[in-house]
């Protein structure tokens, strides 16, 4: 099922997810098949569950926007290990649509999880999945891509979704 994406300005989106402590039940799976339903709706590379009003610490990700199913990743209480490199690119969120804006992020990652089993998985990423790893960890942790624009670009950002609030226009 397609569910509502969180805008900019729902709390939930700014705390910390709680851990997944129960693996392969019903209510988890239904969860992920959501998550991944309205991540491709959205035309999204990932998706965490508090955007969708779960506050648990689990992320879907496929770089290849649904063109190769050996790309999907579910990463469950995830944390990044190591990271090297930089790599600097627009960013954007489906939590803060229309919005997009350079952001610096490690260009390779090596990150720890469980998958929906609660089996420990160790994944590595580059460029872009790098980028998106990162990006749902964040997710995860309470926050979003403008926390990591300066205070200026924060400031203009949250101007204007407040004009749209204001409008009717940031349901």
């Amino acid at each position: 099922m397609v569910r509502k994406i969180l805008k900019y300005g729902e709390p939930m989106l700014e705390r910390r997810a709680d851990p997944v402590t129960d693996f392969d039940t019903p209510e988890l799976r239904e969860l992920i098949g959501d998550m991944w339903e309205t991540m491709y709706a959205a035309k999204g590379v990932g998706l965490a569950a508090p955007q969708i009003g779960s506050s648990t610490r689990i992320s879907v990700i496929d770089v290849s926007v649904g063109e190769d199913e050996t790309k999907k990743i579910v990463i469950i209480n995830p944390e990044i290990l190591s990271s090297e490199g930089t790599q600097t690119g627009e960013e954007g969120c489906l939590s803060i649509p229309g919005f997009r804006e350079p952001v610096t992020r490690a260009n390779q990652v090596i990150v720890r999880a469980q998958n929906e089993k609660g089996e420990a998985v160790e994944l590595s990423g580059e460029e872009l999945l790098a980028r998106a790893f990162q990006h749902e960890i964040d997710h995860l942790n309470g926050v979003l891509f403008i926390n990591h624009l300066s205070t200026l670009k924060r400031d203009i950002i949250r101007r204007k979704i407040k004009k749209l609030q204001k409008a009717g226009e940031w349901d």
